[in-house]
């Protein structure tokens, strides 16, 4: 246990019991206890492996490599259409966790193996991604934002693109296009 991620455990919030039986599983298979991005995280060899979040209807192991799990279970969880490798298990409840306990301690183990080999995920690349007709019209209008978009990181300009597709109408798409073009020009990314 690492005493810089106690406090996480001693919120006494919603699913206090669950990730406290959560985190007893991760430290039962060796992994090593650190906090990262304000969530319990578990990492073996400084790999990450799983981490643990929790939301209003549920709290889950997020796996970071769980696409490349077997998953004889079927309990692996894709949490939006958008992630592309991490995988989540979900609960809503205490019984949950323990009745799968020896299945989560498996799963990551499963995991752990798979950092061993040095499995890696090949990313859908930016040009797959689609760009919003609207947002391509003001790259064609705009030469300087084309450049300082096409400048930006790949992971910053998958972020935009996914966050202008999002909106279902035309008139949300080009609301959120206008508002991040000075960012864009700025070189920073969408959370920056």
């Amino acid at each position: 246990m690492n005493p810089k991620v106690d406090w996480y455990f001693s919120k006494n919030d919603r699913w206090q019991q669950e990730i406290e039986a959560m985190r007893s599983i991760a430290l039962d298979c060796g992994l090593t206890e650190e906090l990262k991005w304000g969530c319990p995280s578990y990492s073996f060899q400084k790999n990450n492996i799983v981490l643990i979040h929790v939301f209003k209807e549920y709290c889950a192991f997020l796996l970071f490599k769980g696409v490349l799990l077997k998953d004889p279970n079927g309990i692996l969880i894709q949490q939006t259409e958008n992630v592309q490798v991490a995988r989540q298990i979900r609960f809503t409840n205490l019984q949950q966790i323990i009745e799968l306990e020896s299945v989560l301690k498996a799963y990551i183990f499963e995991a752990i193996e798979v950092e061993k080999a040095g499995l890696k995920v090949e990313l859908k690349k930016t040009a797959e991604f689609t760009i919003p007709e609207e947002f391509q019209t003001k790259l064609d209008e705009f030469p300087a934002l084309e450049t300082a978009f096409k400048a930006l990181t790949p992971g910053r300009q998958r972020a935009y693109l996914l966050h202008f597709s999002q909106a279902k109408q035309s008139k949300t798409r080009q609301s959120r296009i206008e508002k991040y073009i000075p960012k864009i020009l700025e070189g920073k990314g969408l959370d920056d």
